[in-house]
């Protein structure tokens, strides 16, 4: 039986929900916040903030589960992996790599949290959205 079991299906069959779920991640990581609807927003939160505990981890291994959870898409900064520091532009005298997801993940994110135990995300009501009246939500990093 499947008591207390309880899965965000979303209406959709298991890969389209993975892949949603790893889109939806891989945004929220890249920009801080996203708004989408309110059952979508409460399906990410716990996704979510089980790849922010990886992160905070920091080790290989690590590395490559939240490698599972998100997609690694190169961005256009470039990243200092030791301080954490992004630049815009390549500084002079520095040889620093591209700013990926998963790299901000580890060098940014998780060295924020490192002392928090959990609540990494926070979700907003907003107004229904005009077309089909669905209830929307901002979800952010906090």
């Amino acid at each position: 039986m499947r008591h207390q079991c309880k899965k965000h299906t979303l209406g959709k069959p298991a890969d389209q929900r993975k892949a949603l779920l790893r889109s939806l991640a891989t945004e929220l990581f890249v920009h801080g916040e996203i708004t989408t609807t309110m059952t979508r927003a409460k399906a990410l939160a716990p996704y979510a903030q089980h790849v922010i505990s990886l992160a905070k981890k920091g080790d290989l291994a690590a590395r490559r589960q939240a490698g599972k959870y998100i997609f690694d898409k190169e961005l256009t900064n470039y990243i200092d992996l030791e301080t954490g520091e992004v630049f815009e532009t390549m500084p002079e005298g520095k040889k620093l790599p591209k700013e990926t997801v998963l790299r901000k993940l580890f060098c940014v994110i998780g060295k924020k949290y490192a002392t928090r135990n959990g609540g990494y995300t926070k979700i907003f009501r907003q107004v229904p959205r005009r077309g089909d009246n669905a209830e929307m939500a901002l979800i952010q990093l906090t």
